[in-house]
């Protein structure tokens, strides 16, 4: 990707990339080594004073990855020479570790780059559990990771529970603490942090509800947890459901927690232009049988 513009006024190289290009200095700091940055196509240190007129160019590419490229399926909702929008499936992990290199969605990201010949790298904006799945928000490049993680991301989840609340919309306001290790679960307690979830009833039936989930703030296991604290535990979910909504769930034969990252909306940090992007998922199909 390359950054470029037609300088306004005089300055230093420096003060046009961090306030006009809105680069970090971190970014700066490592790009000026090179020959990334270039003043009429001519590469330049930070310090070279520019002229209004002068034309400031800054190439943006990422190292390989040192985990595995793989070919796989990938359903790419959004792309641009910036951003990559895809849906991750239920049971896949967003990044590699150290007990799991490969089956990732930054594993079939990187194949799908390695496909199209982009020198891109896997910087996730949005992160889901393992067994929730829906809609994902990815940077190409650190740039564009700095500047969406200072974006506003509205995201919306639809879930199905078991039960579901009286209102048919309102606002979970409870603090959520992580657990005593070594567990690595969250609660409600008043010495939690901070959590409010805003949701609404799209859907009753005899004991499933379908709701749409906003979470204003968004702490680890957010919405599983607000959801079971308030009586209607997410269907499939195992580590924070009842044993009545585990009960159903085996009796529907669900293979994992019905959360699905419905929608995105954000306004794109380089073009200004609003974006609202739907996955291709959604819970109510994923339970549904024949």
């Amino acid at each position: 990707m390359e950054l470029k513009l037609v300088a306004p006024r005089e300055g230093r190289l420096s003060s046009f990339l961090t306030r006009e290009l809105n680069m970090s200095t971190g970014l700066m700091n490592r790009l000026k080594w090179g020959d990334g940055i270039r003043v009429n196509g001519v590469p330049r240190h930070t310090d070279y004073p520019v002229c209004p007129g002068d034309v400031i160019t800054v190439r943006l590419e990422e190292p390989e990855p040192v985990y595995p490229a793989e070919d796989g399926e990938l359903t790419v909702l959004y792309e641009d020479e910036g951003i990559l929008v895809v849906d991750k499936p239920a049971g896949m992990l967003i990044h590699p570790s150290r007990a799991k290199n490969d089956g990732t969605l930054a594993n079939l990201v990187a194949g799908y780059y390695r496909k199209t010949g982009q020198k891109s790298a896997f910087h996730p904006v949005t992160r889901l559990d393992r067994d929730t799945f829906g809609i994902v928000l990815l940077a190409k490049n650190a740039h564009l990771h700095a500047l969406l993680q200072e974006t506003d991301v509205r995201k919306t989840y639809h879930a199905l529970t078991f039960g579901g609340p009286n209102a048919a919309e309102g606002i979970i306001d409870a603090p959520i603490a992580r657990l005593p290790l070594p567990s690595l679960l969250r609660q409600v307690s008043p010495e939690g942090k901070p959590s409010v979830t805003e949701f609404q009833v799209l859907r009753r039936e005899t004991e499933i509800c379908k709701l749409a989930l906003h979470p204003v703030t968004g702490r680890t296991h957010q919405l599983r947890v607000h959801c079971a604290y308030m009586g209607f535990p997410i269907l499939g979910d195992p580590q924070y459901g009842s044993s009545e909504s585990q009960a159903l769930s085996a009796e529907l034969g669900l293979p994992h927690q019905m959360l699905c990252a419905r929608r995105l909306e954000f306004t794109h940090p380089l073009t200004g232009e609003p974006l609202a992007l739907e996955s291709h998922m959604d819970a109510e199909v994923s339970y549904r049988k024949e």
